[in-house]
């Protein structure tokens, strides 16, 4: 079991969430492709997108409905910074993950993260546990509350 995957089941076993990721037969890198292995729609994917503070040099997280897009004024007006996009070995040397597994929960450095209103809309999401075939379910409130998220709107 990889190290990644083995940080989101400690994190959701410290939060009491029952959840387990599963392993899917196929990629979950984007949100249609978890989507399709987790038989749900897309806006039921929590994606993670990740920015990195242009100020700060924190990372930024934005869990939003698969179906939706992040707009970059509007995230970084929540963020209260500019915003750069994250490359591949700064996301990994921050979250300890690798892009297209990038987990809401479970990071080296514990990032700030904003949540997408639009997933409370539903009992169930499915989110990424650290790596491109692994997906987890939970709920979006228990995922709010485990990540320590804050609602806001940053999304075209």
């Amino acid at each position: 079991m990889s190290k990644s995957l083995k940080r989101v089941i400690a994190a959701l076993d410290g939060a009491k969430v029952a959840s387990r990721p599963i392993e899917m037969s196929g990629e979950t890198r984007t949100a249609a492709q978890a989507a399709q292995e987790a038989g749900c729609c897309l806006d039921q994917i929590a994606k993670s997108i990740l920015f990195r503070g242009a100020t700060s040099d924190k990372a930024v997280l934005f869990v939003t409905a698969g179906g939706n897009r992040v707009d970059p004024a509007k995230a970084a007006q929540v963020a209260g910074e500019p915003l750069e996009r994250a490359d591949i070995k700064w996301v990994r040397s921050v979250t300890g993950f690798a892009i297209g597994g990038v987990a809401p929960i479970g990071h080296l450095v514990p990032p700030v993260i904003f949540f997408d209103p639009k997933l409370l809309g539903f009992d169930e999401i499915w989110a990424a546990a650290g790596t491109p075939r692994h997906i987890f379910a939970i709920s979006p409130q228990d995922l709010l509350s485990i990540s320590s998220a804050q609602i806001a709107d940053f999304t075209q």
